[in-house]
């Protein structure tokens, strides 16, 4: 995919997720910051159109019905705003152990092993990008 096409098919995925989540406010912000997130890491080589167009269908879904489509959003939302948190809401007054600090980084690879299989099965792009940041 060309440069343009990539574009587009962030602003379409951007739009179209936006309606999903009914641009409710926390999940919008984490939204943006995962489809930002991707799309930096990634390289224009790795952007299927097929892929693009099937988890737009997706999201299309997820938008029309309150059903299984718009609940896997929905989780997968809550849980990256849990994991930009690191977890907890309020930082306790312990300082962070290495194994605290191990713990934190590690405990999201079977979440994002699930989003990358899922992208496999139903031929998706959904952003299953680790961040490593344990803060």
């Amino acid at each position: 995919m060309s440069r343009e096409e990539v574009l587009h098919a962030y602003r379409q995925l951007y739009r179209h997720s936006l309606r999903a989540i009914q641009f409710s406010k926390p999940a919008r912000y984490t939204l943006r910051d995962r489809l930002r997130l991707a799309f930096r890491r990634g390289h224009t080589t790795d952007f299927d159109s097929r892929k693009i167009t099937n988890t737009l269908e997706f999201l299309g879904y997820a938008t029309r019905e309150n059903g299984l489509e718009h609940k896997i959003i929905k989780n997968l939302l809550f849980v990256w705003w849990q994991q930009k948190l690191g977890g907890h809401g309020r930082k306790g007054p312990k300082a962070s152990t290495p194994e605290d600090v191990e713990i934190k980084i590690t405990a999201y690879d079977t979440f994002n092993h699930n989003i990358r299989m899922l992208n496999e099965s139903m031929e998706m792009c959904l952003p299953a990008t680790t961040v490593r940041d344990p803060r």
